[in-house]
Parts: C-alpha cells; sequence; structure tokens
C-alpha cells in the first residue's frame, strides 16, 4: 500500500491517514498488542516479544506440507553475497524468440545463501540459487514460459498482477511436480507496470517464496510516457527487491507458526538477497535521474521506503502501472506482494530507508538504511512528463456488489466462513465477462491482512469508510486491509473465461494464505 504522509523517520512520528495504525502498537495474532515499534538507531531490532500461549496458536495453523528439501541452514560461513557491498541487480533473462513468441527458460533449484549474516542458509531460486532473474515482457507480444520444477516437491509459479487466462495463471490448479516441466503461453495484454512469479501451491507458498522462490517481471509498452521515463534496466532502472525474513542461529528459515515461535530468532532485512542488517548497500548512478521498482516480498512483514534526509520520492506508479502524474511523497508504504516505482532526480548522494513492521504474529521492526545512491552523472534530464496516465474513475452505481469477510475459525483463516486450504474447501466467487463490480472487503479479525486479487486491476472506492486520494487513486491489485477495517474496490472483468480454471483473491500475507485466507473466482461466459 502507499501513502503520501509525512515520512516516518524521526522518534515518536506515526504514520497517518485513513489506513493509520495504533499509536500504541500493531495487533499480534493474539488480538494483543505488541509493544515493536522501530529499533534504537539504524541497523538495530527490537523483537517482538514472548512465547505464544494457547489463544495464539488457536489463531493460526500449520502451513501446510514440508518442502522436502529446504531442511534448515547447516551453520558453517558462506561467502558474502556481495563482497564489496554494491547493490546486486537481478540478472536480466534473455528471450529467444521464434515465429512470434519469446520463450524464456527457468529452473527452480535449491542451493544456499546467506540470510544471516555469517551463516550459510538452505535456501531455492529460479536459475540461481536464491531469488530469480527479472524477465521483461513487451506489451502485445507473446511469450512461452519452460519452467522446470527441481526442487523434490510440488510448485507452482503464479505471475503475480498479470492480466493472462487462469488456465496459465499458475495458481493452485496449475501446481506440477518435481522433474516436470510446465509451458504456459500467452499474449501480454498489461500495459507498463512491474509484476513478479513467486510458487502459488495449496499449503506451501510461505515456505517456497521465504526461502528464496521471487523474481520480477518489468511489463514494457510502446507508449510516449514509456520512452520519456528511464528504462535502461541496471543502469538508471533499478530493481529492488526487499524481503524481511525469519531465521535462527544456525540459519534456518521460518515460514509457519511453529517456526516463528521459536526462540533465538533474528528477522534479517534483505534487499536483492543481500543482508542489510548492518550494511548499506551502494549504488553508482551514471544518470541524474534514476527509476526504481521496488517489491515487497516478505512473506507478512510491511515495508515502508522513505529517504534518509526526510526528502521527497517522485511516485510514478503503483501496483498496476502509471499514476495519472508524477506525484511527490515522503514515504511508500508496502504490504507484502505489493509494488510501487519511483524516480530520483540526483544532485548528492541519497540513502534509502526502509521501516519494517510486523505484520503476522511475531516479525521484524526497525528502520534500516538499505541503499545509499551517490551520482556520477553530467546529463541533463528532459522534465518528467506531466501526464503519465489518465484514469477513469469507476461510477459504482449500477456495479454489482458483494462483501468479502476474511475471518478466522480456531487454527484456520478464512474467507466468507470458508477455509481454502482445499479447492473444494474454498469459498467460490463466481462472475461473468464483462462483468462490474464494486467489492466490500471486510477484515472481520484483529489481524493485519493484505488483499490480492488475481486477473484484474481494481480501483479503490472507500479506505475504512474514507475516499482515497493521492496515488491510492491508481491502479492497485494488493492493498492493506487494518485489523477490524475495510476497504471498497471495483472491478471489470475481461478477456478471459474458463469452466475449469480457476482465479484466486486471498490474504498475501502468505501463512494466512497457507492456512486457508484463499478463495476461489470463476468467470464464465455471460
Amino acid at each position: 500500500m502507499t501513502h503520501t504522509t509525512d515520512p516516518v523517520s524521526g522518534a515518536g512520528r506515526q504514520t497517518k491517514g485513513a489506513h493509520a495504525r495504533s499509536g500504541r502498537g500493531v495487533k499480534d495474532e493474539h488480538g494483543k498488542e505488541s509493544k515493536g515499534g522501530r529499533g534504537k538507531g539504524l541497523h538495530r531490532r527490537k523483537f517482538l516479544g514472548g512465547m505464544a500461549g494457547a489463544a495464539g496458536l488457536a489463531a493460526v495453523g500449520a502451513a501446510g506440507a514440508t518442502f522436502s528439501l529446504l531442511t534448515g541452514g547447516n551453520g558453517d560461513k558462506a561467502a558474502a553475497a556481495d563482497a564489496t557491498g554494491t547493490l546486486t541487480i537481478p540478472d536480466l533473462l534473455e528471450g529467444t524468440t521464434t515465429d512470434g513468441t519469446t520463450t524464456y527458460t527457468l529452473t527452480a533449484k535449491t542451493g544456499t545463501n546467506e540470510v544471516v549474516s555469517g551463516v550459510s542458509s538452505t535456501t531455492a531460486g529460479y536459475n540461481g540459487t536464491f531469488l530469480g532473474p527479472t524477465m521483461k515482457w513487451t506489451t502485445g507480444d507473446t511469450v512461452l514460459l519452460n519452467i522446470t520444477n527441481t526442487l523434490g516437491t510440488d510448485t507452482s509459479v503464479h505471475f503475480h498482477g498479470a492480466h493472462i487466462p487462469p488456465k496459465m495463471d499458475g495458481g493452485p490448479q496449475n501446481a506440477f511436480a518435481d522433474g516436470v516441466t510446465w509451458s504456459p503461453t500467452f499474449e501480454v495484454k498489461d500495459e507498463a507496470k512491474t509484476l513478479w512469479y513467486h510458487p502459488h501451491a495449496l499449503g506451501t507458498t510461505a515456505e517456497q517464496v521465504v526461502h528464496g522462490l521471487a523474481g520480477l517481471i518489468i511489463v514494457e509498452d510502446d507508449s510516449d510516457v514509456s520512452a520519456a521515463l528511464p528504462s535502461e534496466y541496471g543502469v538508471d532502472d533499478i530493481p529492488i527487491v526487499l524481503q524481511c525474513l525469519a531465521a535462527d542461529s544456525s540459519g534456518d528459515i521460518k515460514y509457519d507458526i511453529s517456526g516463528y515461535l521459536a526462540s533465538n530468532l533474528s528477522y534479517p532485512v534483505l534487499c536483492n538477497g543481500t543482508n542489510v542488517d548492518s550494511t548499506t548497500l551502494g549504488f553508482t548512478a551514471t544518470r541524474k535521474r534514476t527509476r526504481f521498482r521496488v517489491l515487497n516480498a516478505s512473506p507478512a512483514d510491511i515495508m515502508t521506503v522513505q529517504r534518509g534526509d526526510g526528502g521527497t520520492l517522485t511516485q510514478i506508479a503503483t501496483d498496476q502501472g502509471y499514476l495519472t502524474a508524477p506525484t511527490e511523497v515522503t514515504s511508500i508504504r508496502l504490504v507484502a506482494g505489493a509494488r510501487a516505482e519511483f524516480v530520483l532526480d540526483l544532485e548528492d548522494a541519497v540513502t534509502l530507508q526502509a521501516v519494517v513492521t510486523t505484520g503476522w504474529i511475531r516479525g521484524g521492526s526497525g528502520t534500516y538504511d538499505f541503499l545509499t545512491v551517490t551520482p556520477d552523472a553530467s546529463d541533463t534530464p528532459a522534465d518528467l512528463p506531466s501526464a503519465l496516465n489518465t484514469i477513469t474513475r469507476y461510477d459504482t452505481s449500477a456495479f454489482t456488489a458483494r462483501t468479502i469477510t476474511l475471518g478466522q475459525s480456531g487454527q484456520n483463516m478464512t474467507i466468507n466462513g470458508s477455509v481454502g486450504t482445499t479447492m473444494s474447501g474454498m469459498a467460490m466467487i463466481s462472475t461473468t465477462l464483462d462483468a462490474e463490480e464494486v467489492w466490500t472487503i471486510k477484515n472481520g479479525t484483529q489481524l493485519e491482512h493484505s488483499f490480492h486479487l488475481h486477473d484484474v486491476p481494481f480501483q479503490l472506492i472507500e479506505i475504512n469508510g474514507a475516499a482515497p486520494t493521492g496515488v491510492d487513486l491508481g491502479w492497485f491489485d494488493t492493498y492493506e486491509v487494518v485489523g477490524g477495517g475495510s476497504i471498497k474496490i471495483a472491478m471489470k472483468f475481461t478477456d478471459f473465461t474458463d469452466d475449469t480454471y480457476m482465479y484466486m483473491l486471498h490474504c498475501h500475507l502468505l501463512q494466512h494464505e497457507d492456512e486457508g485466507m484463499m478463495a476461489a473466482l470463476m468467470v464464465t461466459e455471460s
């Protein structure tokens, strides 16, 4: 989620607005307040305390089947991800174009990576040992992905935010076994935006994502606006994948309630796979204007990006593409799964900070200098386009209304009272092609939730009863629903129908998804 309020740096300063959290602390899975907050100074974490009692254990269930090859770190020293302290840029995956189709090849595999500084963790990645390469798709092109599973267990690959047929969406119905290659193909209908890809099989999403299975997708188009913005990957168009994980001293990465309730945990913060708990990475900008695409790939924790000097960021996009105009913001709040794009026009070095707020039963807390951007450029960039996009606001007066309730039942999480740990057990939302709908997403718990809708983007109509303003008038696929709060969203179901394959709607706190907070969406012919 994004907002345009005061910087959150500085003692005692709180995020404001319709989605503001209580100044007394965040709610944990027991419905009790934690006294977490930011660490005492940069790079220090104040851990959220205490083992949970029986009430907390009843709040959430175990996260499904075990990911067989990810058995924990061995405690050995590992080579630093980048010994020089410079920002690691994920590889750009090259495709091969034949007969109008561009083919990309990915292999999901296991490996090791330094998640806790100085300790080797067992991890997984696409075409590597942790995270995955960035793909570039172009609007109107046809793509084919050959994705091979060598994990030793089932997986799927979901193209988060992409508007593609449900049979190619990578949800639980698309899970495939170890040794199998899945080959979805589709036309890229999305306009310019930042997407990402990650596993989405039943009960194992949190486990597989936290171990490293995630990567960015950049969608390019031929619009004049895109041509006027920085777009040279790794030079002036920079991917930033932020994660806050949980691990013990041996490097074993945790993903479910039993793991998060273990003792002696730390909550490492990673930027593009490199631990930044006590290290600020560096990037030398060879262009005065640099574009950053930020993804919060954490399983649960919230990331707020801001400048260390309290200055502004020029936000140009939300989850689902360009804003109507470049917008000056002091911070960008991203719940799990959310993305944003901003640009910096640099005369002097700027340090970017991540403020981490726990979203689950326990988790990260603190303010981290994760990247210092130092200019080494003499060019003079042209003015940013004054208009980036035309966003026609929906008139929802004739839209079909639904209420989606996020709830809890014993050890399970629910949507509309159903526990979505199996396809047959999920609540089913049925709609038709070209249907226009407005949904009220009600949080019936006091827990944090990150609501994600597959298939189509949505507009925010209300946030906790208030009309959206600023960047919240953009397009989204993932948005925060605070404990006891609600959002109202509007969307139109276009292009794709199927009477067998379904899209998903769920909480993108991955543990909640695995514990049942997921429903199915079927779009059929009218």
